[in-house]
C-alpha cells in the first residue's frame, strides 16, 4: 500500500512552506541596527545636541544655521545620525514643540534653556 497522491501533495506544501520561512526570516528579525537614529535613546541624545547647539548660538538662528551648527557640534556623532538632513531637524523640533506647549520657535528654546 502506497501514500496517496494527496499526502505527497500535503508533504509538499508543508515543506515548501518551510523552506519559505526559513529564507524570509532574516527579514522577519527586529534587532535594532547599530546605527539606528530612529530609537527614543537615538532622538533624545540628538534632541539634546540640538539644544547645546541652540544654547551656544542664540536665538537668531535659522532651521538651516541650526543644520549646520548641529553637525559642527563635538558631540555630533557623524556615522550614528549619517541620515541627518534639514527635514529630519524640522521633524524633531516639531516632536519637541509638541511636548512643550508652550515653546512654538527656536528662540523660544533658547528662552527656556536660559532660565
Amino acid at each position: 500500500m502506497g501514500i496517496s497522491l494527496s499526502t505527497w501533495m500535503m508533504i509538499a506544501f508543508v515543506a515548501g512552506m518551510a523552506l519559505s520561512i526559513w529564507k524570509l526570516y532574516p527579514f522577519l528579525t527586529t534587532k535594532t541596527l547599530k546605527d539606528d537614529d530612529n530609537t527614543p535613546e537615538a532622538k533624545k541624545e540628538l534632541l539634546d545636541v540640538v539644544l547645546d547647539t541652540i544654547k551656544q548660538h542664540g536665538p537668531s538662528l535659522t532651521l538651516n544655521e541650526l543644520y549646520e551648527k548641529t553637525k559642527e557640534h563635538p558631540t555630533f556623532d557623524k556615522e550614528h545620525f549619517w541620515r541627518f538632513n534639514p527635514n529630519k531637524l524640522k521633524h524633531l523640533l516639531d516632536e519637541y514643540y509638541t511636548k512643550h506647549v508652550d515653546i512654538n520657535s527656536i528662540e523660544d528654546i533658547y528662552n527656556s534653556t536660559r532660565s
